[in-house]
């Protein structure tokens, strides 16, 4: 994985966004890029699950679960999941959990906080949208660039 700085990438390409969330960085992977796959879902992390039992081929799944806070949106089973199939990370508006255990999971892993709750399985959500928050709009193909910084989304590559 090529090193680089989001406040660096930001200097040289101000056209690409941060997105106005204050994310804390919880993967093993503290720097991650790659190309955005979109899911939009509320307290069901249905689509996630079936996302990261997919090839990842270094894109980043980019949730939108609202801002939830009662539900997490990713354990640690699903992160070691999306780790075995070659994901470079995930970017959640909402909460995690088993953030230990994530921590020693070489993937990078945005996210608003935590909280121990699992969701509710009823296999709600989108995939493939545009999505919109924390002041960006999103789309499936987007380039997502994460580390301490914060979370950069650019519409062509960076680096």
């Amino acid at each position: 994985m090529t090193t680089f700085s989001t406040p660096d990438l930001s200097d040289a390409a101000p056209e690409a966004l941060a997105i106005e969330l204050p994310f804390g960085n919880y993967g093993g992977r503290k720097r991650f890029s790659g190309a955005a796959v979109t899911i939009k879902c509320h307290e069901d992390n249905s689509l996630v699950k079936a996302c990261v039992g997919e090839p990842g081929e270094g894109r980043v799944i980019v949730v939108d679960g609202g801002g939830s806070r009662r539900r997490a949106l990713l354990g640690d089973m699903l992160a070691e999941q999306a780790a075995a199939n070659g994901w470079a990370g995930l970017v959640i508006n909402g909460v995690i959990r088993d953030v230990d255990e994530i921590g020693a999971t070489e993937l990078g892993v945005q996210a608003l906080g935590t909280v121990p709750v699992k969701t509710d399985k009823r296999g709600e959500g989108q995939r493939d949208i545009a999505l919109h928050f924390g002041g960006v709009v999103i789309e499936a193909g987007d380039f997502i660039y994460a580390d301490n910084n914060g979370v950069l989304v650019s519409k062509r590559p960076l680096l």
